[in-house]
């Protein structure tokens, strides 16, 4: 409930990071993580024709279908479907509620090159088990070090997030259990964790996460 938030007609987006006219010194970045979007669309809402560039867009469809349309047509990405958009020197898309209200999550990530071609990949990581996936690593972002795990924790399940420079845990649904590193905490809320050394995170109920890891600060 601490971040920021944006109303339009027909959607409601909170923001973990400073956004549009949004700003906290604070809370600019972490690493090259400069934004992090979480979107509810009714059915049909969303996003215009807009432009981005020197930009990783990293998608992650919660529930609904989200329609993504640029230069090369039309997608529709379902709910556990990931999409990484490197927007390159330009690129210009639309993003809509494919039928129904349409929950997602967005980051975007500064890369290491600045322009180039846009690229578009999706994926849709098996999240059966009862431990992180590595959804997308430094391949799929254009971010040396960089990497991001989704789970779908059954409750009661134990997983290690693994050692790196940086570390940004997001709980999209559900609750993590009290540990030594925090209050417990429920969808919607988020830790940075600084320093190589290893962590567990326990589900008190059945809960999904994403897990970023980066090996620069900035």
């Amino acid at each position: 409930m601490d971040r920021f938030l944006t109303r339009e007609p027909g959607r409601q987006t909170r923001h973990s990071f400073s956004f549009g006219s949004s700003y906290d010194p604070e809370r600019v970045s972490f690493g090259p993580l400069v934004a992090l979007n979480d979107d509810l669309l009714a059915a049909g809402a969303g996003y215009d024709p807009h432009e981005h560039a020197d930009i990783v867009l990293v998608t992650w469809v919660v529930s609904g279908a989200l329609a993504h349309e640029d230069a090369n047509g039309g997608t529709v990405q379902p709910a556990g479907e990931l999409a990484i958009t490197r927007a390159g020197s330009g690129l210009a898309h639309s993003e809509r509620a494919a039928g129904g209200a349409t929950r997602f999550m967005q980051a975007w990530l500064r890369p290491d090159v600045a322009g180039g071609e846009v690229t578009r990949r999706t994926t849709t990581p098996d999240l059966s088990g009862d431990d992180l996936v590595v959804a997308a690593d430094e391949s799929d972002l254009g971010v040396a070090g960089a990497a991001l795990r989704i789970g779908a924790l059954p409750a009661g399940a134990t997983v290690t997030v693994p050692e790196a420079l940086l570390r940004h845990v997001f709980v999209v649904t559900g609750a993590l259990a009290r540990s030594s590193l925090a209050e417990p905490l429920s969808a919607g809320d988020a830790f940075e964790i600084t320093g190589e050394h290893e962590i567990t995170l326990t589900a008190a109920v059945p809960t999904q996460l994403l897990v970023w890891s980066f090996a620069r600060d900035g």
